[in-house]
């Protein structure tokens, strides 16, 4: 199947698009694609995935070999061959507006807004909801896992434990722009550019005879490159044979055991003999808890390899992601939407999130405001990126995104950064948005007599 289907959708999606096109009810709408609350532990989010959203966008089609399979689909056994002629033709034609990858964002902001004849802004809704809740879940995770780092590098590794492949190679991405510095992911680094990393596993050690000589081969085919893995059998021994061979590896790595002391000793150890420009590289099972936990202990690594739990973002793999109407237009009459039941209400209108900055530089206060406000001083977050189903300019660079999420992580207030409280960042609706509700409101109780 292609990456740029039509039926990469819910059912739902399309019968809903059937029914309109069916009953010819035109109508150009607008849906906002928010977080409806902060999964546990944690204080912010990061958006990203929009990259690959709009590649969709500007690709989306369906082939005569899918129309066939709808056409087969008891579902669409009432419908007219018009609906089939439109997914012919299919095109995603609409705008879109979205928060720049990297961005800081919390919930009930909109980080993308889709403006499109309503079938195809239905029809997409699944696409760009899975796409943005995985990325922006593992930068999420990602940024938590850099601050704990505390300004050391993090490497990705964890491909082997994603949800498939192409989860892997996306989630390196999405970690790159959460800070990580690199990935063990090679094709994330062909796709993307990413630095990867990565030199042997214990499998290598093991099968040599002898480990002296597992250093001394690798170090001879990669006098540049070498981290090498020192506990196989006994850390210290290791080091000691490293250092016998009087030739310096890039680093090694520690993957087990008591890694607050052996990172302590392996340190000290280097240094003595001289190569205090030898790296000392952690891996295993470790996330933002064990590596503040390592570093509170005194732990002298230099780096650190996260797999599993930044891959998976295994604390909190999913986010809350909804895509609601605002807005329709039909007609040339404009109609606010907004849902109103218990628990999950949504603002009506196209809507703006306005940054506003405290006198220190940190982030302040958001402001979720109709689309045509302004606030003095205060950043627009959401940007146009897409006019009539075509993408405005090139794609942005990947090191733009990972700047952006460091720096706005940096000016977040030092509560909202923590890793183990949960700070509150305040958002608030303009009270401009907030008279719209109320009008709709009265309006939805009056049609309805509730």
């Amino acid at each position: 199947m292609s990456l740029h289907s039509g039926l990469l959708t819910d059912l739902y999606e399309l019968t809903m698009a059937a029914g309109y096109v069916q009953t010819g009810f035109e109508a150009r709408a607008t849906f906002e694609l928010i977080v409806r609350n902060l999964p546990a532990r944690r204080n912010y989010l990061v958006a990203a995935g929009l990259e690959q959203a709009l590649e969709f966008l500007e690709g989306v089609t369906f082939g005569s070999d899918e129309i066939e399979f709808l056409k087969k689909h008891s579902a669409f056994g009432g419908v007219g061959r018009e609906f089939f002629e439109y997914l012919a033709g299919f095109r995603f034609t609409g705008d879109v507006w979205a928060m720049p990858e990297g961005t800081v964002f919390f919930p009930g902001e909109p980080v993308l807004r889709v403006t499109a004849p309503i079938a195809e802004a239905q029809i997409v809704e699944t696409y760009l909801l899975a796409t943005i809740n995985f990325q922006a879940m593992i930068a999420s995770k990602a940024a938590r896992v850099v601050t704990a780092a505390q300004g050391r590098p993090v490497i990705e590794f964890g491909t082997r434990r994603a949800h498939g492949m192409e989860s892997g190679v996306l989630a390196a991405r999405a970690a790159f722009i959460g800070g990580c510095e690199g990935t063990s992911n090679v094709e994330a680094g062909r796709r993307f550019g990413i630095s990867t990393y990565g030199t042997q596993a214990h499998s290598w050690i093991m099968a040599h005879e002898d480990e002296e000589e597992a250093f001394r081969k690798f170090l001879e085919i990669f006098p540049d490159h070498s981290v090498l893995l020192v506990d196989t059998y006994d850390v210290r021994a290791a080091v000691e044979k490293i250092l016998s061979l009087g030739r310096k590896p890039r680093g090694v790595r520690l993957d087990s055991g008591d890694l607050a002391a052996d990172s302590r000793w392996v340190r000290k150890r280097l240094d003595e003999a001289g190569w205090k420009d030898v790296l000392v590289f952690a891996s295993g099972d470790l996330d933002e808890d064990r590596i503040a936990s390592l570093l509170e202990q005194g732990a002298e690594i230099g780096g650190f390899g996260v797999g599993t739990s930044l891959a998976t973002s295994n604390d909190a793999p999913a986010l809350g992601v909804i895509y609601k109407l605002v807005e329709l237009e039909r007609g040339g009459q404009i109609h606010s939407a907004a849902k109103f039941s218990e628990a999950k209400v949504t603002y009506p209108g196209r809507k703006q999130v306005l940054r506003c900055t405290g006198a220190d530089g940190k982030y302040s206060e958001d402001v979720i405001a109709l689309e045509e406000e302004k606030l003095a001083g205060a950043e627009a977050l959401l940007v146009p990126v897409m006019r009539g189903g075509k993408r405005l300019g090139q794609a942005a660079e990947l090191n733009v995104a990972r700047e952006r999420c460091l720096e706005n992580v940096a000016r977040l207030p030092e509560g909202v950064k923590s890793l183990t409280g949960m700070a509150g960042y305040p958002v608030r609706h303009s009270v401009r948005l907030e008279e719209l509700m109320k009008q709709v409101r009265s309006r939805v109780e009056r049609v309805a007599r509730i």
